[in-house]
């Protein structure tokens, strides 16, 4: 009774809408060095969960509650702004993505509030204009890809002229292959201020390396991915954690962030487990497995053997080869 009441003193429109956008894994970039003209191009795989789900409408102000909340407040505001829009909308947030952990989720609360408000104003904004408004797609078109189709997506990286790095293919997630999270509640990744010192201090990452990831992306994920081959899959996405993981190193404290997760994909590693690495600046892990029986056994020795460890947490999850959903809600009596 307490949120109806607040909503009905706020709604001064009778239309809302939905949205929901789910997490996704950043494996890694191919080419760190950009001396061809682009630089970055990422690889990256959306999920089923965790997701970030929200209801919106029109409201007097801009307001928010749930999870994330003043976020999501501020994002509203800056679209609006930049739009010179007038009023307000009321955001309710029923699950968001666990910030600064590697999973996107500024990126899809960006455009999952920048898309809200394009519903209701009826704007024509695509996920490139958003993107573009709440200054999202800095590096990687990862996160844009995966809201607008889901699957395994990879991003050219950023040119000269570059708006927002595109999307240059895209492939389906084996439906079999089953993927655990593993979480470090005690950190966070990389982000902010940080973030962007670290690509500025960082050495120039060579050449030749990139040359290398980059045809194990064309020549080794992507055809895997087709044939559903995860041996060969992982072995692409090992090559460029290793590489990309010890570059940036001095700014995260290692090949990965966590000294906890780092054990759990030692773990992994010894088992013979093919795909596993850091999504983004971590400090989430991830292990991709080649079907729900033998993810649940994975999972279950996880747990047995990491249980000393409170702060860390285990997720299996699976592939999502469709995109963020935006649709309208039900008509609500409106009350100014």
């Amino acid at each position: 009774m307490p949120v109806f009441r607040k909503l009905k003193e706020i709604i001064i429109n009778k239309q809302g809408v939905s949205v929901v956008t789910t997490a996704r894994l950043h494996m890694g970039f191919f080419d760190l060095n950009g001396d061809l003209g682009r630089r970055f191009g990422s690889i990256g795989v959306s999920l089923n969960q965790p997701a970030t789900e929200l209801y919106a409408w029109h409201a007097s102000t801009f307001t928010a509650e749930g999870p994330g909340a003043a976020r999501a407040v501020r994002m509203a505001r800056k679209l609006a702004e930049s739009l010179r829009l007038e009023g307000g909308m009321h955001i309710r947030l029923v699950n968001t993505i666990p910030e600064h952990s590697g999973l996107g989720s500024g990126t899809q609360m960006a455009l999952a509030v920048g898309l809200a408000l394009n519903r209701l104003h009826d704007l024509g904004l695509i996920i490139r204009d958003v993107a573009m408004l709440t200054e999202r797609g800095a590096r990687s078109g990862i996160g844009l890809g995966t809201f607008a189709s889901g699957g395994v997506i990879i991003d050219g990286g950023r040119g000269a002229q570059t708006v927002v790095p595109p999307v240059i293919a895209r492939a389906e997630f084996p439906e079999d292959w089953r993927i655990i999270l593993i979480f470090d509640h005690t950190q966070t990744g990389v982000h902010g201020e940080a973030e962007i010192a670290a690509f500025r201090n960082l050495p120039q990452f060579p050449a030749d390396a990139a040359a290398i990831l980059c045809r194990h992306v064309l020549m080794q994920a992507l055809p895997a991915l087709a044939e559903h081959d995860l041996p060969a899959f992982g072995a692409a996405i090992r090559e460029l954690q290793v590489r990309t993981g010890d570059h940036f190193a001095p700014a995260q404290g290692g090949r990965y962030a966590s000294p906890r997760v780092a054990e759990v994909l030692a773990w992994l590693e010894a088992e013979g487990v093919a795909c596993f690495g850091q999504s983004s600046w971590g400090p989430t892990g991830f292990a991709i497995l080649p079907d729900e029986n033998e993810a649940e056994r994975v999972m279950a020795r996880l747990q047995a053997l990491f249980s000393r460890h409170g702060a860390l947490e285990f997720l299996l999850c699976e592939g999502r080869n469709e995109g963020g959903v935006v649709s309208d809600l039900p008509e609500t009596v409106a009350v100014v």
